[in-house]
């Protein structure tokens, strides 16, 4: 057995991760001990690496190419595929101007791949128009620390993590979303409870469970908040003056503001009680060391770049930042957004953190590049750019390792965009996403596991990325196809003139990004690439250094033109799409724990369903009360641009007003595109980025009488393959009003399908039959009501194991077959048609040891708390990604 050293393809915290490979198959994975960012810790996404590489179902394996607009794709080799990508593009920049194309990248792509793709866009083709889908989660972040501190990047470290004596959570569910980093925090509160937790959060999660203090502001205000926070610290003498007339700008007009926004004033904007912004307050500006973080909550707003900026007012206006456990700390959402920002792997920067605006920057990335010029035309961000696309003024796109048709807001708007393009070209390593359904050409690149380069985290941190396994089929490196198309475009624009892409390595490429870097804010001159392979480091790392810096701003020199931060006075403006009569309620969206994104990797897990098992609309339980609405009503979700239906969970984690979806589902798990369908695309004026954790949203109660629930063991179907057997279902979703297909198990993994309609759609059930392999058979069992139009098939195995059904038209005891599914029938089989006493929904909360709710929730009404529940159960005790659950449970238990 091999292994081989890398990183976590997940998140922005950059976990060091140990690949155990034999021959061309990942075998397992752990955390590596030695990286800084997690110390060998993972969670149960990262843990689970291994199970989603483990299939080459689903994987793009070789090239496609659709020969004429209306033909479908054809297999083709690599040269046909290369050079029909070339030719239209070059024949477009010629025909319409370099503008008429488009790049739309991920943060998911090495710093390597980034590069080429940014070189190809602004070097050879001469347009701006490269964006990243990082700007759905970054961009704002990202706009806050240049006009607020001069220059991109956090100014803390994973280390203020242990140092900080209050920690406040700003729009980030880090429980879920961060949870390597949310466990070192719990350790050191632990370690010293004196430490106070502030969460600003319109949900109580599981990570405002643990606060000290939840501040469950409504939808959009957290502008208000901070602006009536610092009020409070004025006028109770905890500012740092000093540090204020020393190393800012901007204070006195801050000030001027700030006197309008009271305590009173902001508790009723805020939904909140004034005595609790005041100690929010007073724990800030008070405390030794005052850390914020913050994430999606903040950054994806039409006013994201003011919520940052608000934010980092209080940590300028108290002196908390460039020491220990203190600064404002934005938490990366993806695993390399850093990188391509440091690249300019966006359509409103240049390398090196340069700015398009500038014309010295723009001189000098031209001659290091050694092209006579750089476009001063500013590119479209990512909504801009789809826009762009469906009027026809961008006539070719191609998206690398991204998955717009499902990730973006206002669907049906993307879906008309893609299918007016020209030429829409797909660069990725899975091919059942929504957004390859409109591709051209399908490139199939390598995916984590199997490709090397660099990436950066949410710390400044950059580290090898190495591959264990070589590309199955015949996929390829990301920069590989980049450079390959970009000689093939240089031979017509570009004829008799030297390459600029003679990139043969990674290494290569990595060399001429550091060379850009050299005196800028990231320097990285003094930073090796072989370096890397065994000492990750933090920028910058100029070549005078021994080692990264871990903390910036220490000295109080910002990157500012005149060395001072500067203050901005912003003022609070509410959300974009205020509720009303006809959309009368608040929609919010954020992550499940145990899944990425858009699933193209976790849902290829069925134990990371285990812990939501379908998606659903949280409402709080008296506004279902007052609808006459029950868990598990399937209810329609309306907004001015769409609508999806969703089962119903209750529950008083949302305030009454606002309801809450996950933002992972998407058309592979779902008849729609997911909660996107709904979500406005109004974007920062500052920013670009758009509001996607808030719309405004009709619920109402889908009258669909006909119900459906199948579900099948994979042991005797598909080859044992439970992605092949999902592939096989899930074409058969859209043809109903409301259908969602999930995986389960670990052992015997499990398809579920649930399905409502008006009635059975025409020959629908039995190309359900065909697809499950349930024709009529001696171990297939059937019953039939034609009158009530219920119809039932159960089947078995040779020897006796119930391995699948489908109950249609009456789904009494679909429960309790699910669960008997890969268990001896005992008995008569006929009684299998007489419901079975309901089974409760009982999730998995800890993946690492499988131990469900119902065994957790037997010691906690005993009285077990969370230590021993670890001791007797043992959950929580590998990787902790469920212990702010366990908490939750515990603390029910007490109240109850």
């Amino acid at each position: 057995m091999a292994i081989t050293r890398s990183t976590c393809c997940y998140c922005g915290v950059g976990c060091g991760v140990l690949i155990e490979s034999t021959a061309d198959q990942i075998t397992g994975v752990q955390g590596d001990p030695a990286h800084p960012a997690n110390w060998g810790q993972l969670c149960t996404k990262g843990l689970s690496l291994a199970q989603s590489a483990a299939s080459l179902t689903n994987r793009a394996l070789y090239p496609e190419l659709r020969l004429t607009r209306d033909a479908l794709r054809e297999r083709v080799d690599w040269a046909m595929a290369l050079d029909s990508v070339a030719e239209r593009f070059a024949d477009i920049i010629e025909q319409h101007g370099p503008d008429a194309v488009a790049f739309y990248v991920s943060g998911q792509l090495l710093t390597e791949d980034y590069y080429v793709f940014n070189k190809l866009a602004k070097g050879l083709v001469g347009t701006n128009n490269i964006d990243t889908n990082s700007r759905l989660c970054m961009s704002s972040a990202v706009t806050g620390y240049k006009m607020a501190l001069g220059a991109d990047g956090p100014p803390t470290c994973y280390d203020d993590l242990e140092a900080a004596h209050t920690v406040l959570f700003a729009g980030s569910n880090m429980a879920y979303a961060h949870p390597v980093l949310f466990r070192r925090l719990a350790a050191a509160k632990a370690a010293n409870p004196a430490v106070k937790w502030i969460v600003i959060d319109p949900r109580r999660t599981d990570t405002a469970v643990m606060a000290d203090l939840h501040l469950q502001i409504q939808p959009g205000t957290d502008v208000a908040l901070f602006n009536g926070m610092l009020h409070h610290l004025l006028w109770e003498g905890l500012a740092d003056p000093q540090f204020i007339a020393a190393h800012t700008t901007g204070f006195a007009e801050l000030k001027t503001m700030v006197r309008d926004y009271t305590p009173k004033m902001v508790a009723e904007i805020c939904g909140i009680l004034e005595e609790d912004l005041r100690l929010a307050a007073e724990w800030f500006g008070a405390s030794p060391a005052a850390l914020s973080l913050y994430c999606m909550g903040l950054n994806q707003s039409s006013h994201g770049t003011d919520k940052n900026l608000a934010l980092i007012n209080l940590h300028l206006a108290t002196g908390q930042i460039g020491k220990p456990g203190a600064g404002p700390f934005s938490l990366t959402g993806q695993p390399n957004a850093m990188g391509g920002r440091e690249v300019g792997g966006m359509a409103t920067m240049l390398a090196a953190h340069r700015d398009i605006a500038n014309a010295e920057h723009r001189a000098e990335v031209a001659a290091l590049w050694g092209v006579d010029s750089v476009s001063a035309q500013p590119g479209l961000p990512a909504i801009a750019m789809f826009d762009a696309i469906k009027a026809g003024k961008i006539k070719a796109i191609w998206i690398v390792c991204s998955n717009p048709a499902h990730s973006l807001p206002n669907l049906a708007h993307v879906r008309l965009a893609l299918g007016a393009a020209e030429l829409v070209v797909v660069q990725d390593a899975f091919i059942n996403t929504d957004t390859v359904a409109f591709a051209d050409v399908v490139l199939p690149a390598s995916s984590w596991g199997e490709k090397s380069g660099t990436v950066t985290n949410s710390e400044r941190r950059i580290s090898r990325v190495n591959a264990a396994v070589a590309a199955p089929g015949e996929a390829k490196a990301d920069w590989e196809i980049a450079v390959a198309v970009a000689q093939r475009i240089e031979a017509r624009l570009r004829p008799d003139k030297p390459t600029l892409f003679p990139y043969v390595d990674t290494e290569m490429i990595f060399n001429e990004h550091r060379l850009l870097t050299q005196g800028r804010d990231l320097d990285i001159s003094g930073l090796s690439y072989a370096q890397l392979a065994t000492s990750p480091q933090q920028w910058p790392f100029p070549a005078d250094a021994s080692h990264g810096q871990a903390r910036r701003y220490t000295d109080g020199v910002f990157a500012t033109h005149d060395g001072k931060a500067h203050f901005h006075a912003v003022q609070y403006l509410p959300v974009a799409e205020a509720t009303n009569s006809r959309f009368p309620f608040h929609l919010i969206t954020g992550r499940l724990r145990d899944q990425w994104h858009g699933m193209s990797r976790t849902g290829r897990v069925p134990a990371l369903f285990e812990h939501s098992a379908e998606p659903a609309l949280t409402m709080h339980p008296l506004d279902a009360e007052r609808r006459s609405l029950k868990a598990g009503d399937l209810l329609k979700v309306s907004s001015k641009r769409g609508s999806l239906i969703l089962p119903l969970d209750i529950a008083d984690s949302v305030a009454s007003g606002t309801v809450f979806a996950a933002m992972h589902w998407n058309g592979q798990f779902l008849n729609s595109g997911g909660i996107n369908e709904v979500c406005s695309s109004a974007v920062d004026a500052k920013s670009a980025q758009p509001e996607l954790k808030h719309a405004a949203v009709r619920v109402e109660k889908a009258e669909l009488p006909w119900r459906l629930v199948a579900a099948m063991s994979v042991e005797d179907v598909a080859g044992g393959d439970i992605l092949a057997l999902h592939a096989i279902v899930q074409p058969l979703l859209q043809a109903c009003a409301y259908a969602s297909v999930s995986l389960q198990g670990r052992e015997n993994p499990l398809l579920v399908l649930r399905v409502a309609d008006m009635a059975a759609p025409e020959g629908w059930l039995e190309r359900l039959f065909t697809a499950l392999q349930l024709q009529p058979s001696a171990n297939v069992l059937q019953y039939q009501d034609a009158k009530r139009g219920v119809i039932k098939r159960v089947a078995w195995s040779d020897d006796a194991v119930l391995r699948g059904f489908v109950l249609a038209g009456d789904i009494a005891g679909s429960a309790a077959l699910i669960a008997q599914l890969g268990l001896v029938w005992t008995g008569p089989r006929i009684r299998v048609f007489t419901p079975g006493q309901a089974v409760a929904n009982d999730r998995v909360i800890c993946q690492c040891l499988y131990v469900r709710e119902s065994r957790i929730l037997a010691e906690v009404t005993q009285g077990a708390d969370v230590a021993q529940l670890k001791a007797k159960l043992g959950c929580g005790s590998v990787c902790g990604s469920c212990i702010p659950e366990l908490t939750r449970l515990c603390q029910t238990a007490l109240v109850c």
